[in-house]
């Protein structure tokens, strides 16, 4: 091969979406390849010996620039570039992620009486998560929730939250969220839009979402953090029960704060332990 070159991020991830561009003394461009799903670039073009540049850019990266020697064998090992994500913040590696309920939750809190929160979490959920290797904002997400799960520490409680006044798990045994879209909200930070399924409604809602990082996991794998919140009325989700207690206070608020801390693994499973 002519030119070679390895296409990373700082974290030493691939960057399959790479091109590299080639120019010569005078400007003019001699070569463009892109690189292939493992970051590797490869050209069996042959170069004139002498220095050029090399540009290499990415969509959601800062632009790289070096100059190298052509020697007379017509060949020229860039070896490993490395691009900074524009904002500073490395993203999971793209393709599909699957959610690790044993590592994640998801909560949602209410108001008690006017004073005090109660705190649920549903403990059965699945979810995949899609990093899109072209642009951030085409990724998605997927989850469903057992509906008959929830938990808030109280049998009493949670009964009357699966009845019809609440959930109604008989007749809507999961809750379900896809996305529709995403949009920047900082370095790090996203705004997830989506619809939420439940209770027999459908509405739309959006996830405050953070990108917590990324690392190996002591299985062999790679698995990426995410928090996000979000604020539902569940007067949305035709769940219109209340108590009035006292100087007109209601027993339990109509806003709920969800809140979901949410580990993924990279593959199409997860991995057996």
């Amino acid at each position: 091969m002519a030119l070679t070159a390895r296409i990373r991020t700082r974290d030493g991830w691939a960057v399959s979406h790479a091109v590299v561009t080639v120019t010569d003394m005078t400007g003019a461009q001699v070569v463009r390849a892109e690189a292939d799903g493992d970051g590797a670039v490869r050209d069996a073009t042959a170069l004139e010996p002498g220095a050029y540049t090399v540009i290499v850019t990415a969509l959601g990266y800062a632009p790289a620039a070096s100059s190298a020697i052509v020697t007379a064998s017509g060949r020229t090992e860039i070896g490993n570039v490395v691009l900074a994500r524009q904002g500073g913040t490395e993203l999971p590696p793209p393709g599909p992620w699957t959610i690790d309920p044993a590592h994640s939750s998801v909560g949602a809190v209410a108001q008690h009486l006017g004073i005090s929160s109660v705190h649920g979490r549903f403990t059965e959920f699945a979810g995949r998560i899609w990093i899109s290797p072209d642009e951030v904002s085409a990724s998605r997400v997927e989850a469903v929730i057992r509906a008959t799960s929830i938990d808030t520490g109280n049998a009493l409680r949670d009964g009357h939250l699966k009845s019809p006044d609440f959930l109604d798990v008989e007749a809507y045994p999961e809750l379900t969220y896809r996305s529709t879209g995403l949009t920047p909200a900082g370095s790090d930070r996203w705004t997830v839009h989506g619809e939420l399924t439940m209770h027999g409604v459908v509405r739309p809602v959006d996830l405050d979402l953070a990108y917590l990082g990324t690392g190996a996991d002591p299985w062999g794998g790679t698995r990426a953090a995410f928090r996000a919140t979000a604020e539902l009325h569940r007067e949305d989700f035709a769940m219109h029960y209340n108590q009035v207690v006292q100087a007109g206070i209601a027993a339990i608020g109509t806003k709920l704060r969800v809140e979901l801390d949410v580990q993924a693994v990279q593959g199409e499973a997860l991995p057996a332990m």
